[in-house]
């Protein structure tokens, strides 16, 4: 079985995004989101490590009626795995939150993760009491999770294992007055 290429899930996972809000993680997540297309409905995280899902989980709280989708990796949600309680109590139905998985910590020299020694988050997920927890290795599985997380139908998490590679950095903006306010403008909201 050949590796997904993480740049192709992202850009699957995008590609007909409607009003889907995108709260990206620290590094490879981030990059590979900027390189499917910068949008205003994109929330970067530059140096939130472990904050992501939180981070998804109240947007999609404050924003009932849009998708919301994390697109983190498996280092951070290593870092964030208290957010799974909290994702499981509140079940927003409009959060979908995917692990691109290579098993590496990516940020700080491709050392091997806890998922390469069979740590798994997707039962992790299921055992903090998510509803919906999915484990993909096939493009077709993604491209059918694409679909899914626009009707809003149940709290979900999917892992997707993905190739331990380092494409060429895409980035996005840095300034975070900037992200901030478009991203409330893309909401509809005031900026501050």
């Amino acid at each position: 079985m050949a590796e997904l290429q993480r740049r192709a899930v992202t850009a699957a996972l995008v590609a007909e995004r409607g009003d889907l809000l995108v709260v990206s993680g620290l590094g490879s997540a981030t990059w590979d989101l900027a390189a499917a297309g910068d949008s205003d409905q994109n929330f970067y995280l530059w140096g939130a490590m472990g904050g992501a899902a939180m981070m998804g989980l109240g947007l999609a709280l404050a924003q009932p009626k849009r998708p919301v989708l994390v697109l983190t990796g498996d280092g951070e949600m290593l870092m964030g795995l208290g957010s799974l309680a909290n994702m499981a109590i509140a079940a927003p139905a409009n959060l979908s939150v995917v692990v691109l998985d290579n098993q590496r910590f990516g940020e700080t020299g491709m050392q091997k993760s806890h998922t390469a020694y069979d740590v798994d988050l997707a039962a992790m997920a299921k055992a903090a009491g998510i509803a919906e927890c999915l484990s993909l290795t096939e493009m077709s599985a993604v491209e059918l999770l694409a679909r899914r997380i626009s009707k809003r139908n149940c709290c979900l998490f999917a892992v997707v294992r993905v190739a331990a590679e380092e494409p060429p950095r895409v980035l996005p903006p840095r300034d975070a007055v900037v992200l901030k306010n478009r991203f409330r403008t893309a909401l509809g909201l005031a900026c501050s």
